[in-house]
């Protein structure tokens, strides 16, 4: 199979149009993100050790069809999620390789606002990323690679923590108790990736949010 380089795809700096946040405040954008299969590839592109890929070890990664694939990174390349960070020509075809364009992503406020054209939308993304931490839950637990159980070495807790509460709390403690978790990953977010020979892939997925008073019939 002839192939031949056109672009580095690579080593080499990040594109240009990187950027380590993304905050959205597009309908479009939010529209791409509304569904689990493309949360997973931007989720494949993120954990390939920083090596753009080729639809075809994107679709081996999820375990899907690559042909699957292609309409969706479409979707989120035109959206601005993904760039092709290299080209090369196989066999008289030009085959790209994608990265991810941001590092994390996060749905600007104004976006959720009872007047917002994207309120829909904000919500279906955040429905579909619940989808799909579910989805590479289940796979991972089927897989044997997560553990809840206490450590056999005696330290404290468990290598995994599921906490599931309904709290009744004053406005100002729930903005306090927000801005706790806000900071927790932040900080998490400004370190950069561990080089430890042990160190583990984490998975944090936090959702807090308060009910507005009902109203009485």
């Amino acid at each position: 199979m002839a192939e031949h380089d056109l672009e580095p795809a690579d080593g080499g700096e990040q594109p240009t149009t990187w950027v380590k946040e993304r905050q959205v405040a597009d309908v479009t954008v939010l529209k791409a993100l509304a569904d689990p299969l493309r949360l997973a590839i931007l989720g494949a592109l993120k954990s390939g050790e920083e090596r753009p890929l080729t639809a075809k070890e994107i679709a081996a990664a999820l375990g899907e069809p690559q042909t699957k694939l292609y309409r969706h990174i479409k979707q989120l390349e035109k959206a601005g999620l993904v760039i092709v960070a290299g080209t090369r020509l196989v066999s008289g075809i030009v085959e790209s390789r994608y990265a991810a364009a941001q590092e994390s992503i996060r749905l600007a406020p104004e976006m959720f606002t009872a007047d917002s054209p994207g309120r829909s939308e904000a919500y279906d993304a955040i429905l579909a990323a619940i989808d799909r931490v579910r989805g590479d839950f289940r796979a991972q637990v089927l897989g044997g690679r997560l553990d809840f159980s206490s450590p056999r070495d005696g330290s404290v807790g468990p290598p995994g923590l599921f906490v599931h509460s309904t709290l009744r709390l004053s406005p100002d403690r729930l903005i306090r108790l927000r801005t706790q978790l806000a900071a927790v990953i932040d900080e998490l977010n400004e370190e950069a990736p561990s080089t430890a020979e042990d160190a583990v892939d984490v998975t944090v997925f936090t959702l807090l949010y308060g009910l507005q008073p009902g109203t009485e019939s």
